[in-house]
């Protein structure tokens, strides 16, 4: 029987750099687009014994801006990746897309071509703000994008959206909440700004930009987290991870999948992967990848066996994300070990702390322990005399 795998397929293409973006992407011309779909092709054909071995449950088209690539390009990677793998009929297949670069005719496309999940960048229904992040769009132009979608069949919509912007006011960013709930997406994904070195966002608003005082505070950081908590609550979505939200029955089940430590195949320069209790990573110059293809060699650019520490901590830190939390029968299922050999005093304080609720077979974290999760998670992490 074939094992479950999930399918990232990376495109590195944006109309121009978001301000506060550090992905790998970069704008390019259509001969380049063209170009790079031959190569990913080339690598969807490589893949070796991988399409007998596995099945194929979701597939994401991540980037950058995928929908920035042309349609026909779109469908020939897809083409590519149903002549190569068995895709289930319940497969969940999302691609993401910036407001300003589909047209009711593309989104068509896609709905024909089968995909069945639209994931829009929106970020902020406030145009200044928008245009501070360097977004190509209008709220009123991604509301265009969003009803047409909706025109041609699309029924599962995510809608990405940030807090914490310079200058925001927790007025605005409720404002952005009701203008999208006013939309009824099935999903919701809102993230806090953060700041990334290399960015001209760090180099005006980190500690030591010259506008550093146009980041909201700790205490309005955390009054937008809680407004959208309870905001969202509210009109029927449930919180299934820290950051996202969704109507019953439509949580991202290729997210799910990645929390839950599934086993994934990216495919594109910089793809990350996880298969056979290996990490890898595609090289992310595309000179490399190029030349890699072409002499019928590996793309893999880094690459790391896992330990059972390492799978352990994992299963932990990326699970407790979840708001179901992890399995004790799990992970006694995949380590040969309870949860409680391996954690049974770090369990147990962090329960005394109120960080940690532990029923029979699920430890979660609590309200608390989500607010200071970086922190929670950390304390799983082992070293080699922990076992």
């Amino acid at each position: 029987m074939k094992k479950d795998l999930e399918l990232y397929i990376h495109i590195p293409f944006c109309a121009r750099k978001c301000n506060y973006c550090d992905f790998l992407s970069g704008p390019a011309s259509q001969d380049e687009m063209l170009k790079y779909t031959d190569f990913l092709c080339k690598e969807i054909k490589s893949q070796g014994s991988l399409p007998l071995e596995y099945r194929v449950v979701s597939i994401f088209f991540g980037g950058g801006t995928p929908s920035l690539l042309p349609l026909e390009q779109i469908g020939r990677i897809f083409d590519t990746i149903k002549e190569c793998f068995e895709i289930v009929s319940t497969c969940e297949i999302t691609i993401e897309c910036n407001p300003g670069t589909v047209t009711k005719d593309k989104l068509f496309g896609y709905y024909t071509l089968g995909i069945n999940r639209l994931s829009f960048g929106l970020q902020s229904a406030n145009n200044e703000e928008l245009r501070l992040l360097g977004r190509i769009h209008t709220f009123e132009e991604f509301v265009e994008n969003y009803e047409h979608a909706r025109e041609v069949g699309f029924q599962n919509i995510n809608i990405d959206l940030m807090s914490a912007l310079p200058y925001q006011t927790l007025e605005s960013y409720e404002t952005t909440l009701e203008k999208v709930l006013k939309l009824e997406p099935e999903h919701i994904s809102a993230y806090n700004l953060i700041l990334e070195e290399g960015t001209s966002f760090y180099e005006r608003f980190s500690e030591h930009g010259e506008e550093k005082d146009a980041i909201p505070d700790v205490i309005l950081d955390r009054l937008m987290y809680e407004h959208t908590k309870e905001i969202l609550h509210s009109s029927g979505y449930n919180r299934y991870e820290i950051s996202n939200y969704a109507k019953p029955g439509r949580e991202c089940l290729h997210n799910i999948g990645y929390w839950k430590r599934m086993e994934y195949l990216g495919l594109g320069l910089g793809a990350s992967s996880f298969i056979d209790h290996v990490r890898y990573r595609n090289f992310d110059a595309i000179n490399d990848y190029v030349k890699a293809l072409n002499s019928s060699l590996e793309v893999r650019q880094v690459e790391e066996v896992l330990s059972k520490n390492a799978e352990m901590e994992e299963f932990m830190f990326l699970g407790l994300r979840l708001s179901k939390g992890v399995s004790k029968k799990e992970f006694k299922q995949q380590f040969l070990i309870s949860m409680e050999e391996i954690y049974g005093t770090k369990l147990m304080q962090l329960q005394k702390n109120g960080l940690l609720k532990i029923d029979e077979d699920h430890v979660s974290l609590t309200d608390i322990g989500i607010d200071v999760s970086n922190q929670v998670l950390a304390e799983f992490l082992l070293d080699d005399t922990d076992i």
